[in-house]
């Protein structure tokens, strides 16, 4: 296909050579949405209080310093996800001890943190998900939040 075509806007060739349509960001949600069980507030709550899951809070500062913090969440801003969650990787956290590690991804609303949760999954952490709603759901619920002033990365 020509480049001028694909300014046009027409199908380019996907992987295998098969035409793929263009989408939107909301049937690329749904899509995403459909390869794993998203979480709910409380549940992310009751998970991590046990230690059965990571919660990851993807938010950029400013928002982190306007809303505040998740007690225990680890902060990792979105540009760095995979390289800190990678088990394999060698700029991973420590916290990324394997690929079964359960990770909650948190971000404001609960939107770019689908789309994280299945680039983490890609990458082999088949437990990877996200958070229902993001902080902002979270905070509702009335679950713990601390003060995000000077917050550490």
């Amino acid at each position: 296909m020509s480049e001028q075509a694909v300014h046009k806007g027409e199908a380019k060739a996907g992987v295998g050579g098969v035409e793929e349509r263009p989408v939107g960001i909301d049937e690329l949600l749904q899509r995403v949405r459909a390869g794993y069980t998203r979480v709910e507030p409380r549940e992310a709550y009751e998970a991590a209080q046990h230690g059965e899951a990571l919660l990851v809070d993807i938010r950029y500062a400013a928002l982190r310093e306007r809303d505040g913090l998740i007690p225990g969440a680890l902060v990792v801003e979105r540009n760095e996800l995979e390289w800190r969650l990678d088990p394999q990787g060698s700029h991973r956290v420590r916290e990324a001890t394997s690929h079964d590690l359960r990770v909650v991804v948190i971000c404001n609303e609960g939107y770019a943190s689908s789309l994280a949760a299945e680039s983490l999954q890609r990458l082999g952490l088949r437990r990877a998900t996200d958070l229902v709603g993001g902080f902002q759901a979270w905070r509702a619920e009335g679950l713990p939040v601390a003060s995000g002033a000077g917050a550490a990365e």
